[in-house]
């Protein structure tokens, strides 16, 4: 079962306690069961295609839904266009919100999708359906698209998790029939591991453990094997290799000379600690930033929102870009939907996806363009929609990954991205 934010969940934020923080460290690095086991058995998923690309993908996921007209789609002069002026970027003919000055400064890196036309329109279906590319209405576990990159861009090798998510206001829809050793490792809201992922005894205690560990599963394998039980052991034994690799999500030395450019707050650490994961080799990020479901007072909701964005996101593309990591990190700004144009009584904006944006950056991607459009007003797409599964197969193509990879369900053919999905091929390069 896939974990679904509520239907009409309109809070806020989503808090990050104890107890949901161990489920999602035992659900994931240490290997706890799922549901959907008897057709995890039956998986005959080809392994072939697992291609390892050495590509990298951070997604910043704007939790509640972003307004494109207060961002990349304003509508200067109109009735929807609300009080933010647009600003001159680094590309000629592109303009953006007043609110994101240093992203202006990185525009000639940016492929601004405007046409987005997607199906869900509440928080938890349009969630699951912006990190599946499916429908939560079928019943089938899809993978959310982290599980699919820790798939298909894993090093086995590896001490650190494949799929890392940083909070969990994006909601957690797992790895689904791909099975638990891809299931999102989840860290706080600001990239820290909780205090009781340390280890409670000392070194050579816990590698004794780890031996004995080690041994009663070997015993057991040998007398139940099987795909669910190996899935499991792996999972268990790259949980004990993890605590021997948590430095990698100390960032505390490095983050007091970051913070000033990154902003001194949770985002701007998540999407540093982002930074720092990718560098070490983890194929997926994902960093949420929450309280964009602005039906109330969308503008001062929004002006403080993108006011935190702004240095976060830019300062992660520039690092990226010095670092040589950019040509092979693909960065995806998206939300699981848009904001009506129309402005409503509460001075606010109400879900909407019939014509919103999405942001592509890196990875490959043609940076210095907008990519469709929605007409005068914002009401409707005018030029190229893109659906859930166009965007899907352009991300998966960028890295590496064949978009209509087929796994099985049992006997059941399942594909990375559905029937009619394809690529943009303008944004790749």
């Amino acid at each position: 079962m896939n974990r679904i934010i509520p239907a009409g969940a309109c809070n806020s934020g989503h808090h990050l306690s104890r107890r949901s923080l161990m489920k999602g460290l035992l659900t994931t690095a240490g290997g706890a069961a799922v549901a959907n086991w008897g057709a995890l058995t039956h998986s005959q998923t080809i392994a072939a295609e697992a291609k390892r690309s050495g590509k990298r993908c951070i997604m910043l996921y704007m939790e509640g839904g972003v307004s494109q007209i207060d961002t990349f789609d304003m509508k200067p002069g109109r009735p929807t266009a609300g009080p933010f002026l647009p600003i001159r970027t680094k590309v000629n003919g592109i303009q953006i919100c007043e609110y994101l000055p240093n992203i202006a400064k990185h525009v000639d890196k940016l492929a601004i999708i405007r046409s987005m036309k997607t199906q869900s329109v509440d928080h938890g279906i349009g969630g699951y359906h912006m990190h599946t590319c499916y429908p939560s209405s079928q019943r089938v576990p899809h993978p959310e698209i982290g599980a699919m990159v820790a798939k298909y861009g894993e090093n086995p090798d590896s001490d650190l998790p494949s799929f890392v998510k940083i909070g969990s206001g994006s909601g957690l829809y797992g790895a689904g029939y791909l099975g638990p050793q891809f299931e999102p490792f989840v860290v706080a809201d600001d990239g820290k591991l909780p205090g009781f992922a340390n280890p409670s005894v000392a070194a050579d205690v816990q590698d004794r453990r780890g031996e004995l560990l080690n041994f009663m599963e070997e015993r057991f394998a040998e007398q139940r094997p099987g795909e669910p039980f190996a899935a499991h052991r792996t999972s268990e034994l790259r949980t004990l290799r993890l605590v021997k690799a948590r430095k990698a999500f100390d960032v505390s030395a490095e983050w007091e000379r970051a913070k000033a450019r990154y902003g001194n707050g949770s985002f701007g650490r998540a999407c540093f600690t982002a930074l720092k994961l990718v560098e070490a080799g983890v194929p997926f990020v994902e960093a949420s930033h929450t309280g964009y479901d602005s039906h109330n007072d969308n503008f001062p909701v929004h002006k403080a929102n993108l006011q935190v964005l702004d240095p976060a996101w830019a300062s992660l593309l520039q690092d990226l870009q010095d670092r040589g990591l950019l040509k092979d990190t693909l960065v995806v700004w998206t939300s699981e939907f848009g904001r009506t144009p129309a402005i409503n009584f509460q001075a606010g904006r109400d879900h909407f996806g019939r014509a919103w944006t999405v942001v592509l950056a890196g990875g490959g991607i043609k940076g210095g363009q907008h990519y469709g459009a929605s007409n005068r007003d914002g009401f409707e797409v005018q030029d190229n929609p893109v659906n859930e599964g166009d965007l899907f197969a352009t991300m998966y193509k960028t890295l590496g990954i064949n978009p209509r990879a087929k796994h099985f369900l049992g006997s059941r053919p399942i594909w990375a991205t559905p029937d009619g999905s394809k690529p943009i091929e303008q944004l790749l390069g």
